[in-house]
């Protein structure tokens, strides 16, 4: 149901009404940001591919991991200050509305010139750090120098989604991010297949997306939402308010970023096999993440349903429809697997353009070993939104601390004994384990709840 917000603005109640029927609904715009967003990263793979060849995709795939730890810096800390903004604008605070964009401000602008400094300055021992092979190293270091120099472009557009989102607006961010992304596959046919820069191309078309898609979004923010923007005294009087703003963006941060560490460890061990494995792995995982969007849109949309539903002391609503979730995870799981074992290799041939055997044959082994595991997968998503959305945040911090442990220390191993097989089974293994542990706190959790009513 929906119900008309302060000045015309819209939100969605998801405490009356059909469950499943608001769910979906407020995942299909979440869905389709979410695809736009792979698009920034699939098209990378897929023109470069074409027109340049394996080489650049294992220059890409080797630094992958890195870029995905800032970017998920960059959207994991404005969720965060997005909390505070979300309280004040739903108590009808301006005051504090104004002082909490304020401080979203400057903490994004300190944030962007730490992590543009730091990111450039370290980027040399970074790539040694992750074993970046010698034949690729150059091109590697020219894509991620462009992408690093310009994340203040990422923190802009997230800082600025961030508000729209806060103030009941999610359709104008997505609205821009198609944009945004159309521009990029322009930029990207432009710089790569006609200017023959290189996956330098690759990456500048993706920095300039970004910051096309943040001015718009900016634009919009001042323009349409003036009333709520800061004054300058608003910037004096914000200083109260850091911490809180500081403490929720780093909470969720570090979830995300434990994860991405990881990551960045489990990248350094496989980055050992060689290039032609690297192209693989990155070309199999574009296409294993571009599948997980319907786990994480749904699982997303959950979230806000459980958020709405626990405030309004609805419990019995939250478990029954916990179940009906965890179904549909299941069920994309089941579909997804069945895609990737009948159109796995022509899948890959597409995205890739590549006819090389070995990175065809890794491509498929690494998306039919993972496939499988998308059920577990569905629940793990499930029960960690769910739980972060009551308000219980340490145990999805400590299944991330799970995954890291299995990635950085498991990985390696099971790498240095099975090759490409060990790279493949890591990421299902921890989310077996994750998921477990996951579930039993849940239950644990889920008890204490209904004792204390």
């Amino acid at each position: 149901m929906k119900r008309a917000g302060e000045k015309g603005m819209r939100v969605t109640d998801m405490t009356r009404g059909d469950p499943l029927r608001l769910i979906l609904f407020f995942a299909v715009p979440l869905f389709i940001g979410n695809v736009f967003q792979q698009v920034y990263t699939m098209l990378d793979t897929v023109v470069v591919g074409h027109f340049i060849g394996d080489s650049a995709i294992s220059a890409i795939g080797a630094t992958v991991s890195l870029y995905s730890l800032l970017l998920s810096l960059a959207i994991s800390l404005n969720n965060g200050y997005a909390i505070v903004i979300t309280q004040a604008f739903g108590a009808h605070d301006e005051g504090k509305l104004r002082r909490a964009i304020a401080g979203t401000i400057l903490l994004n602008s300190g944030a962007a010139v730490l992590v543009t400094a730091v990111s450039l300055v370290f980027l040399h021992p970074l790539l040694r750090f992750i074993h970046t092979p010698p034949e690729v190293y150059a091109e590697a270091y020219r894509y991620i120098f462009v992408l690093c120099a310009g994340i203040s472009a990422t923190l802009a557009y997230n800082m600025f989604a961030g508000i729209l989102r806060a103030v009941g607006n999610s359709r104008t961010p997505l609205y821009f991010l198609i944009i945004s992304s159309l521009i990029n596959v322009a930029l990207d046919l432009l710089f790569v297949a006609v200017l023959r820069m290189g996956v330098m191309g690759a990456a500048l078309a993706t920095v300039i997306a970004q910051g096309i898609s943040a001015l718009l979004c900016g634009w919009k923010v001042l323009h349409a939402y003036r009333s709520i923007m800061p004054e300058k005294e608003d910037f004096g009087n914000c200083p109260s308010l850091l911490p809180a703003l500081f403490s929720t963006g780093l909470a969720m941060a570090l979830m995300i970023c434990v994860v991405d560490l990881g990551t960045v460890i489990f990248e350094r061990a496989n980055n050992v096999l060689g290039p032609d494995v690297i192209a693989a792995h990155a070309a199999g995982n574009r296409i294993i993440i571009a599948l997980m969007q319907p786990l994480t849109t749904i699982a997303a949309a959950n979230a806000t349903f459980v958020s709405q539903n626990f405030g309004a002391g609805q419990l019995e609503r939250i478990r029954k429809t916990l179940k009906k979730i965890m179904g549909l995870e299941i069920m994309w799981g089941v579909i997804a697997c069945a895609l990737i074992y009948a159109w796995g290799a022509p899948l890959l041939r597409f995205i890739t353009g590549t006819e090389d055997a070995g990175i065809i044959r890794n491509g498929v082994l690494l998306m039919r070993i993972t496939l499988p595991f998308f059920p577990v997968l569905g629940m793990l998503f499930a029960f960690r939104t769910s739980m972060q959305a009551m308000g219980y945040k340490i145990a999805p911090v400590v299944s991330s601390v799970v995954e890291l442990l299995i990635k950085g220390v498991c990985g390696p191993l099971l790498i240095a004994a099975f090759g490409y097989a060990g790279t493949s089974v890591t990421a299902p293994l921890s989310w077996v384990a994750m998921t477990a542990y996951l579930s039993l706190a849940y239950l644990h959790m889920r008890k204490k709840l209904y004792q204390n009513q």
